[in-house]
Order: C-alpha cells, then structure tokens, then sequence
C-alpha cells in the first residue's frame, strides 16, 4: 500500500474550509485500488495554514491511473479566476510505502 500526500499551504483561516472539498463523494471512490482519503490540519502554525491531504492506494499504478484520468482533470478544474482569489500558497506532493502498522 502506498500513501500519496499533498502537503497543501493556505493562507490563514482557509485550511478548515478546505478539508470537506476532498472528502466529497464522487469518481475518485469508484477507482481500482483506492482505499481511503483523509484530511490532517496541522496545528500550531501562525504564518499559514496547513492540509495534508492523504490518499491510500493499493499499488502506485493504481494511484497512476487515477492520476492520469479524466475523472482526475474534472476534480481539479478550477474556474478561469481561481489563481488569482486562490487561498493557496504551495503544495508538496510526497509518496509514501507503508512499511509497518499497528491497528
């Protein structure tokens, strides 16, 4: 299993807006090798906002293939003036393996 994390800043006051926009039901729960998303807000910052945005996949190549899809491109449209109002400030993409886990 592999989790795909977007470390995501924004400015103040938009992280908890935010999280709901990728936890909403829709074609990325119908994707082979999906298991699950969550949404961390990190605590304690006073110069932004952080979301890490973790998604859990099965194998990379599924996580691949949801990339590269059309149902991909559709999630991620934003309106022509969405640079220019966006609350976001970076993001970071960092690919994990699980190696152990305790449940």
């Amino acid at each position: 299993m592999i989790i795909v994390t977007n470390r995501i800043k924004t400015k103040l006051g938009f992280a908890a807006k935010m999280a709901p926009m990728f936890t909403r039901p829709g074609a990325l729960q119908t994707m082979p090798g999906f298991v699950k998303v969550e949404v961390l807000i990190t605590k304690n910052l006073s110069e932004y906002d952080e979301l890490n945005v973790n998604m859990y996949w099965n194998t990379m190549e599924d996580f691949t293939q949801w990339k590269n899809s059309d149902a991909f491109k559709d999630a991620h449209k934003s309106p022509s003036n969405a640079v220019e109002d966006s609350p976001i400030l970076g993001s970071d993409i960092i690919i994990s393996e699980v190696a152990s886990t305790l449940e």
